[in-house]
């Protein structure tokens, strides 16, 4: 291994992994009556769910740090034995490792293999490092509950999260990134900033959205809906519910079922849409189309809803109720790739305007379970591939993340930290067109099976809207905060200039409020700040007198003098930007 930083993904994979062997057996030290469940790596660094009798505190962490620093001055080797799965249960069994029992149960693959570090041993896979002394610097961050595998009718589990590297130094500069991201965290900010809540009692993973949280969403759609119609889009608005048999023509019922809310009306299966798509097809439906009319462009708000389970919902990230700027284009096969690569131009566009410019993108192939013929799965697959490769642009294989009528191009855009967020999407479809039946009436006279593009341009509004949070600390562009300007008059015989200026600023299409309560200039100042508001302005008898303002800025503080009308122009300058 390099003596600073990682190779690959592979080599960072295993250094972690086995840095979760050396917690899972610092733990199994300390409380001997601990159970044992899974512990991978992952992205941001490592975890290993436990099942103990009490809760591990902040202390337990510190003593299992400090045992961990011991097993790794003990340098023990890592050593691979391969035993039968008999051999296997029996060994875990008679351990009262009921989780390592239940993952043998279920095991196909053998030999097993079993992972020793001195008395300790586990089962895995591998591979680990050489030995305990080669993991250099870690830190164990949290702990949370986690259901065992996911279900949230199974035990509830302690799942201790921790990261490694191979230097102090990347260890800090990670932890420094850590302690800015809990800063920005879109759920801490969403309350603080009066954004939006989740209220358990309505049911968890719908989000309300308070005025403020409703206006950023309003300016973001707004603006979504001018730039379509610009490109030719045509809005539409499809019902929130729809009887089953919609959803056994399009897959869904058989594909996806287990993330479908049904409902019985009238003695009939209803289901709440997962998707927009089936409804434009209706759409579509209504009427012969000819070629002169593709390609033919349906955009909507569409709302849907998915059943996540409990365990993997996230403030505004994981959702069960969540808004879509989705659109389905129905072309012809002449159109595709200049449509596709249309689509992508549009998401970049998109994308730069709300701050993000560093954009990863990946095709995903074709899934394990998927519908239509293997023959139009290599020809939408070509046709984004050819797309990206027309405009130059590199990507990435994503194999099998396809979705299952037909693959994608995904959009990852990094944000202020370096974080990848799912962004956009471009899916080709040639199987929901023959699972409907529609067609066109091309130029030879006859009847012809029009090709279909899904796609999003920002995505899921409540991800987009959390992303966006957290990318900008909750400190919105001018043309997104929910208040552009605060007022501030120090006394009351203020307030008439004060309001007069602020009738101006709205006049002018500014969002602009006056502060009038009996509180000191200061303390309105600090509060403005923490609301993120970018401008204040402090209004006395000078300001009142020269019909002048005082300028303050969230970041750059006092900002002089200006009369109204400069201001004004100013703000339309940033606005624009």
């Amino acid at each position: 291994m390099s003596a600073k930083g990682f190779v690959n993904e592979e080599e960072r994979d295993i250094y972690r992994h086995s840095t979760a062997h050396i917690m899972a057996q610092a733990v199994k030290e300390l409380y001997p009556k601990v159970k044992l469940a899974i512990g991978p790596s992952i992205e941001e660094g490592f975890y290993y769910d436990f099942d103990l009798d009490r809760s591990f505190t902040p202390d337990d962490l510190q003593a299992i740090e400090k045992r961990m620093r011991d097993i790794i001055e003990r340098d023990l080797e890592f050593r691979r034995e391969e035993v039968s799965r008999e051999q296997a249960l029996k060994l875990f069994g008679e351990r009262g490792e009921k989780y390592k029992v239940e993952l043998l149960e279920e095991l196909t693959d053998v030999p097993v293999s079993i992972y020793y570090q001195g008395d300790f041993f586990d089962l895995c896979r591998g591979p680990h490092v050489s030995r305990t002394g080669e993991i250099k610097a870690f830190k164990l961050l949290s702990v949370a509950g986690a259901y065992w595998r996911g279900n949230e009718k199974r035990e509830m589990l302690q799942r201790i999260y921790g990261t490694a590297f191979k230097t102090q130094k990347e260890l800090d500069e990670h932890i420094f990134k850590l302690e800015e991201a809990s800063r920005r965290d879109h759920r801490k900010l969403g309350k603080e900033l009066d954004l939006f809540s989740i209220n358990e009692t309505a049911g968890a993973g719908f989000i309300y959205y308070h005025p403020k949280g409703a206006l950023v969403r309003t300016l973001i759609e707004d603006f979504e809906k001018r730039e379509h119609a610009r490109r030719g889009y045509q809005m539409v608005i499809t019902p929130h519910i729809a009887r089953e048999e919609l959803w056994q023509i399009s897959g869904h019922a058989g594909y996806y079922r287990e993330n479908m809310y049904y409902l019985n009306v009238d003695e009939q299966e209803y289901v709440l849409k997962p998707m927009n798509c089936p409804g434009h097809i209706l759409i579509y439906k209504t009427q012969t189309r000819s070629y002169r009319d593709m390609p033919l462009r349906y955009f909507e708000m569409g709302t849907v809803y998915r059943y996540e389970r409990s365990g993997v919902l996230h403030g505004l990230l994981r959702v069960r109720g969540f808004t879509q700027d989705d659109s389905h284009i129905f072309c012809i096969p002449e159109q595709l790739e200049s449509e596709i690569a249309g689509v992508v131009d549009f998401a970049f566009f998109m994308l730069k305007r709300f701050g993000f410019s560093d954009v990863e993108l990946f095709l995903s192939t074709r899934p394990e379970k998927y519908v239509g013929s293997d023959e139009n799965w290599e020809r939408a697959t070509d046709a984004l591939r050819n797309a990206l490769k027309a405009k130059e642009l590199p990507y990435r294989v994503d194999p099998g993340e396809g979705v299952f009528y037909g693959p994608k191009i995904d959009f990852k855009l990094r944000d202020a930290l370096g974080r990848l967020w799912q962004g956009p999407t471009v899916q080709v479809d040639f199987n929901l067109p023959e699972r409907f039946d529609i067609s066109y009436i091309g130029a030879d006279g006859q009847e012809h099976r029009p090709i279909m593009i899904h796609r999003v341009v920002l995505g899921s509004m409540e991800r987009f809207f959390g992303t966006l949070i957290e990318h900008y600390g909750g400190a919105f562009p001018l043309w997104l905060a929910p208040v552009q300007v605060r007022l501030l008059p120090i006394a009351d015989r203020h307030f008439d200039y004060a309001d007069a200026v602020c009738t101006r600023l709205r006049e002018a299409d500014f969002r602009a409020e006056v502060d009038k309560r009996n509180e000191k200039t200061g303390f309105k100042i600090r509060q403005a700040q923490s609301e993120k508001i970018p401008y204040m302005i402090v209004i006395g008898d000078r300001e009142a007198e020269n019909s002048t303002l005082s300028l303050r800025h969230r970041e750059k503080g006092d900002m002089g003098t200006a009369a109204p009308d400069d201001f004004i122009a100013m703000l339309r300058e940033e606005a624009s930007r």
